[in-house]
Order: structure tokens, then sequence, then C-alpha cells
């Protein structure tokens, strides 16, 4: 899920969103408090004036890419004492933390016992920063590292997610693998008795909103891809998107005698071949990845060099060549050759509205018609069987190893009250309000025993712009149901960084999946928290993070308020207070 955080804050007057939903479907009907919601900026988003970002009185800014990366972000820390400069020349000295994990486990042992049930509550991981290993496949800040890991761990956390970037391992030659950092890391995270969810990375970094470095896919790649300009996603103005390699030419051997497809299923292999000895036990978790931000979709709304901006609607990706083809082909096979030569031609620009377009407007629109139910069968379902190739693939390399593979869908909550559901649909997601999208990606997870992993989880209705119909809530009940009926698991995300109470409340509402009054049994298979920085050790943070933590172990049947385990989170903080300063202060710059 990509979204600036200034993007997403709307007015909060404490009314409802004024969104169309079906007949029977009951809107939220939560209000904001004065003492609860996000302050915004008045104002129509569709205004050209400019709009200053605003963010919730509790948060802290947002990360800014910098020569430095994800950890230059704090430049003092004002909560730390002056005393803890014995700690910085401590640091100085690279010595190791003092503590071991099961010294801190007895040290700071919850007051109810420890850990949670292994039969109940949701597993909370929590995302590395995407520059962990270096363009010189080193672990990146190695102190902050595993001061860092240090505290997770003491804080009850299950584990982390790492991106293991394609553009890196792979960089200069196919099938010339370094795994240089990652070995490293992931001894240090086996080393701290955390799991590991491992995410393959086959995009590039950097095109996404909170990318805060750039990794590019591999030096060889693109090579082939400055030859061949169609194996790039292509708009219908010609532009290119370089991001991933176009699912259109999934099977066909453009890459150095190789298949998109086959270099995936290699690399997945030398990973198994090279942490064989970790899977099962540290690497719990192989989250594969399928598109741009390592979600399955297409690359409908880019925000690099300004292309798109929040709520536009995107635009389809169909244009390049091996698109096109599969696009005439299934065009003949329906018998209109002539619905085969190009993609939509009237459904807007990037930044357009739905109603602003013929195509996507709800009443008369072409998405509604039947050349609009072909195209978005086709576009849709494309995109479905080049999950089903990858996940086919993961499946077999990781088949025995006890390790869990994912897909993670994107969270594409603007629009959604709108009937045509545009923003969805140029993604790839073929959800209106006449059909439902989810489910047949869900059944696709699902014939592979596969987890469906999905964004937004942390967001409401009511923080959301009310013009551009944004509704996250009913959203993620929908996609609940859809992996309810395919009988897959739910795993959840944060889209943007938060660390107020309000949006840890929220996690834990959606994680329960009490969706329909009948998922009494039921819970979410995981969460994974983005994103660990600087901000999450900060004291205050830190606190509401550990209660959070917490809260989420314990599972939907606990009965103890959110007062008593606060009060429990403070005297633990107290307890901790020392390494988890400690790894604050090796965040510095």
């Amino acid at each position: 899920m990509a979204m600036n955080l200034g993007h997403q804050i709307g007015t909060l007057s404490g009314k409802q969103i004024p969104t169309e939903f079906a007949a029977g479907e009951q809107p939220s009907s939560a209000t904001a408090s004065p003492s609860a919601v996000w302050k915004s900026p008045a104002g129509n988003l569709r205004s050209n004036s400019p709009q200053e970002n605003a963010s919730p009185p509790m948060l802290t800014p947002p990360l800014t890419p910098n020569s430095a990366g994800e950890w230059s972000y704090l430049i003092n820390l004002p909560m730390l004492r002056p005393d803890l400069s014995v700690a910085c020349q401590a640091f100085a000295t690279s010595s190791p933390l003092e503590m071991t994990v099961e010294e801190v486990a007895g040290t700071a042992e919850w007051t109810d016992g420890g850990r949670k049930d292994e039969k109940k509550g949701v597993s909370v991981f929590v995302m590395m920063p995407l520059d962990s290993v270096t363009n010189g496949n080193t672990v990146n800040r190695k102190k902050a590292m595993n001061a860092s890991l240090h505290a997770l761990k003491s804080a009850g956390m299950e584990g982390i997610m790492i991106d293991v970037w394609w553009g890196l391992v792979e960089r200069e030659a196919p099938g010339a693998y370094n795994w240089g950092g990652y070995t490293e890391l992931l001894d240090m995270a086996k080393k701290h008795g955390l799991k590991v969810q491992a995410v393959m990375s086959f995009h590039q970094c950097g095109s996404n909103v909170g990318d805060s470095c750039t990794i590019p896919l591999p030096k060889w790649v693109r090579e082939e891809m400055e030859k061949d300009s169609d194996l790039a996603y292509t708009d219908q103005w010609g532009r290119r998107n370089y991001e991933y390699v176009s699912l259109g030419c999934d099977s066909l051997l453009v890459l150095k005698g190789r298949s998109p497809v086959q270099c995936y299923a290699d690399f997945m292999r030398a990973f198994k071949d090279n942490f064989k000895h970790l899977l099962g036990d540290t690497i719990v978790e192989i989250q594969v990845g399928m598109g741009p931000a390592g979600e399955l979709r297409y690359p409908s709304y880019p925000e690099e060099n300004g292309m798109w901006k929040f709520p536009g609607i995107g635009a389809f990706q169909c244009y390049d060549k091996y698109m096109l083809s599969s696009l005439k082909a299934a065009a003949e096979a329906a018998g209109k050759p002539e619905w085969g030569s190009t993609g939509p031609t009237d459904a807007g620009h990037y930044n357009s509205w739905p109603e602003d377009t013929p195509f996507f407007k709800k009443d008369g629109g072409g998405w509604n018609s039947q050349y609009g139910e072909f195209f978005l069968s086709w576009y849709s379902q494309t995109l479905i069987e080049h999950g089903e190739r990858i996940l086919s693939s993961a499946s077999s390399v990781f088949e025995a190893t006890g390790v869990k593979i994912s897909v993670k869908v994107a969270g594409i909550h603007w629009h959604y009250g709108s009937r045509s559901h545009a923003a969805e649909l140029t993604a790839g997601y073929y959800n209106t309000r006449f059909r439902d999208g989810y489910l047949p990606m869900a059944q696709m997870v699902a014939r592979y025993g596969a987890v469906f992993n999905f964004t937004c989880i942390e967001m409401r209705d009511h923080e959301q712009p009310q013009d551009a119909l944004c509704a996250p809530e009913n959203l993620v009940r929908q996609v609940g149901l859809a992996t309810k009926e395919a009988q897959v698991p739910l795993a959840g995300e944060n889209a943007l960084p938060r660390y107020d109470k309000s949006a840890h409340e929220q996690i834990l509402k959606a994680s329960s999946l009490n969706i329909d009054g009948s998922s009494n049994d039921r819970e979410m298979f995981a969460f994974t928290y983005l994103r660990m920085n600087p901000s999450l050790f900060l004291p205050d943070n830190w606190r509401r993070f550990v209660a959070f933590v917490k809260k989420m172990n314990e599972g939907k049947d606990s009965r103890r308020c959110w007062e008593q385990v606060e009060r429990e989170a403070e005297h633990f903080v107290n307890v901790t207070e020392p390494f988890v300063q400690e790894a604050a202060l090796a965040l510095m710059p």
C-alpha cells in the first residue's frame, strides 16, 4: 500500500462519509471526538490551491529521504538524559549489548506470566528499514540494528520482516547471488530469538511513498529493458514504468535466456539452498513479491516524478506489446476482435475522478457495459494468473520446508464508495458495486495454502477525505468476508506509520475479524507493523506500542482493559529503559 501521510488526512468534522453503498449495507457510524481525531486543513481535495499537510498531534514528523537512508531521521533525542553520554561513548567502542535476551525475559516478565498462549492472539512482526542491507551487501548500521532487535524482542515481538532485494542479491549477472548482508542479518535475528518473514522483493525500491532509498532492478535486467522497452508496464500515453517487469512477458525468454517467472523461481531456490538451516525455525514465512511495492497489482498509481497524486483514479497499464498481444487474443476468443486493439481511451488521466470520465461515471459508464465487462475481466484475470504462476513456483520451491507462503494485496480504499471503484479497477482489482473482486484472488491464494496479506488495517473511515468516498473499514470488512469464504488465512499490515492509540485500537478491532457475528474462532494469522525507525523508540510511542503488542498477543477473548495493560507496559518500559534508550541512541545519525 503506497500512500503519503499528508494525502491520507481528510476533513474530520465528526460526520459520516457521504458515500454510496449497496442496498442493505450500513456505512460506518463512527464519529470523531475532539480528543481522538486528526486535524486537517479545510477544503476540498479537488481544489487546485495548495494545502498544508497535517499530522496527528501525537505523531512525530514522517521520515524524509536523504543520503543517510532511513536511519538519519533523528538529529537529537530530547527524552534522553544527559548522563547517557556514557552510553554514547560505549557505542563508539562497538561493545556488545550487556543483557542477553534470556536475561531480558527474566527481568521484564509480564505480571500475568509472560508469553501468550500459542493458540490465541495475533503475533506481531515489525518491518525492518528498506535499506537494512547496503549496496555493498553488508548490514546497514550494524550497532543500531543489533540494539533495535534487542529492544523489539524485549517487547514480546514475534519477529521481523525483511525485504530481500533482487536488485541487491543478483545485481551484477544472472545466477550470481550475493547473500552477504542477509546472512549476517538473519543470523542476528536468530541470535535474538526473533522469527523472520522474508520478502522476495522483485520490484524496484524508490518509486513508492515511504521509499527512503533507491534499489533498482538488477543491472542485467535493466539492460534488457533498455533494449526492449516493452518489457516495462506502459500506459496509454506511452509512458513506461520500470518498477517491475511487465507480466505480459511472464513466460517469454526475454531475460538473458530465461523468463521472468524462471528468474523469480531460481532466485527463491537459491535463497532456500543458502538458508535451508533457518527455514521453518527462524524463517517462518516467505512473502512473494508480485508487482510494484511487492503487491499483486499493476503500477496504476505511480508517485515517481509526481505522475499520480492521491486520490486520483490512476491509469490502466496494458499498453506494452506483450499485454496488447494478450488482449488481442482474448478479444478474438470472445468473438469481438474489434475490442482487442487497445484498452479504454475514455478512462481519464492519473489524477482524474470517476465522475469526470465517461468510462468510470456511475450512470452509463463504460465500466458497466458489455465491453467494460470484457476488458476488466481480462485485465484482472491476467493479474490473477500472474500471481498464480509465481505462487505455484514458490510453493514448489519451499515445499516441506516448514515455511508459510504469503501474498500481499493493496488496500485501495479511495473511491471505494463510488459505483465503479475506479482506483481499484485500474490496479487490476475487478471490484465494483455489483461484483466482488477480492474473492477470486482469495480463492487463488487458497489453492496453494498460502496467506492473504492486506494493508490499510489501521485506517478509520472518518480519518479519510470525505469527497473522495474513502472507506477503508468497509474495504477491510469485504476482504475479511472474502478470505473467510475462501477459507484462507488473513494477515494484515498498516499502510502508514502510526504511533497513536487510536490506530492501535483500530488494528486490534480489525485483527479480531468479528465481521459478521460468526467469526468467534477466527483471528488474523499475523500482523506486520510498518516500520522500525527512531520514532518508534521515543518514550510515549514505545510505551503505547508495547501495550499494543501485549493486547495483540492476548487475543480478542482477553477481558483486560487498555488501562490495565498500559499500566503493565509502563512498568515494563521502565525496567527495559536502558537498552531501549541504547537502541534510540544507536539510531542517531
